[in-house]
């Protein structure tokens, strides 16, 4: 069977598997309802795309253009996605194409005005079409290329360039606002690495020294350029891209969580925090998959009741998402509470570790 994938937002999606057999038979009734994220390739797909079918434990299914673009896909290049859309609308064609002839160029709202385009018609008719903006569509798709050139050992100029930045400043900012530094500070190597973890709920930024894994964070999480500040200042500017045998494991369980199979993680973690946050911390992992817990029970659990709002910062200052599982924590009333990566994607983590849960004795 395949695991749960239905977007928060679209709970009407038929299950996964009516939706993987569909993709197998090219299923043309599914057109701009559906499309299909391939975890091993990178890339979304129309449901009826003639391309190969990839195996079922590497497909994840979402309802909009823009919930496959924010969790770090592309568009196919064989079935072309975006394409019905701007048949339908001059507008967007005209955007799409834009975009298209001129990667190397950031786009901002006077370059919409310039074209002709009312700023808020073309906002809304993104967001309608694809579920982002037409800015937010370009932002994401350069920031990973560029990304990714720096990890393959690429220079920064060739990162910006992959990347579609045709000013370096543009892109050092762009970069910045990630990750906290600009890429001439991180690129090359380290004692601390950082690389790049595509998941069917978004990319995530890994940090790992040779030994043990220092982060985990979604990329959108916006307290992560001030973590990997605080990372590089711990590591005394000592931090570079790439990948190290921790990044590795946590990748290679990462991919077993997603697909169902374990929800265990046994990469060895650099834990930074005072006594009280590491109980806390513990204390969190001792929750299992399935289950949840509020604020209150985990101060009760580690001898301090009085302690709920302190027992909440440390959960707040968690950087190991997943693998210290904060999204269990809930509030008293069985309300989800706030989670850096998004209330709807701790919603979907919950979704996704149900199927751990042992069945009734």
């Amino acid at each position: 069977m395949l695991t749960e994938t239905r977007d928060l937002f679209d709970l009407t999606l038929p299950d996964p598997d009516t939706l993987y057999r569909a993709l197998l038979a090219r299923d043309e009734s599914y057109e701009g309802r559906v499309y299909v994220c391939v975890a091993t390739t990178g890339i979304f797909c129309r449901l009826s795309c003639p391309a190969r079918k990839p195996n079922a434990e590497n497909c994840t299914f979402r309802p909009t253009i823009g919930a496959c673009i924010e969790a770090g896909f592309r568009p196919c290049k064989r079935c072309h996605p975006l394409q019905p859309a701007a048949d339908a609308d001059p507008m967007i064609a005209a955007l799409l194409a834009a975009l298209d002839a001129r990667p190397a160029y950031r786009f901002g709202e006077a370059d919409i005005a310039r074209m002709g385009y009312d700023l808020s018609t073309v906002r809304r008719a993104f967001k309608r079409q694809f579920g982002m903006t037409f800015l937010d569509m370009a932002r994401h798709r350069r920031l990973r290329e560029g990304f990714e050139t720096l990890a393959l050992g690429g220079s920064v100029i060739a990162a910006q360039q992959e990347a579609g930045f045709q000013s370096p400043s543009a892109f050092r900012a762009a970069f910045a606002r990630l990750i906290g530094c600009a890429p001439g500070e991180i690129a090359g190597q380290g004692r601390l690495l950082a690389d790049w973890i595509g998941t069917p709920l978004g990319d995530m930024i890994a940090v790992s020294s040779t030994s043990h894994l220092h982060l985990l964070e979604f990329v959108e999480r916006r307290g992560l350029p001030a973590e990997m500040t605080r990372l590089r200042q711990r590591a005394k500017g000592d931090l570079g891209i790439g990948s190290t045998p921790p990044t590795e494991q946590i990748r290679a369980e990462l991919s077993d969580y997603f697909a169902g199979r374990s929800a265990d993680f046994a990469t060895p973690l650099a834990l930074d925090g005072s006594a009280f946050t590491r109980a806390v911390w513990a204390e969190l992992r001792r929750i299992p998959p399935g289950e949840t817990a509020s604020y209150g029970e985990i101060a009760r659990r580690i001898g301090e009741p009085s302690a709920v709002r302190a027992v909440a910062r440390a959960n707040g200052a968690n950087q190991l998402a997943l693998i210290i599982p904060c999204h269990r924590v809930i509030g008293a009333d069985g309300a989800l509470t706030g989670y850096g990566g998004g209330l709807w994607r701790k919603q979907r983590l919950l979704e996704i570790e149900a199927q751990f849960r042992p069945a009734p004795g």
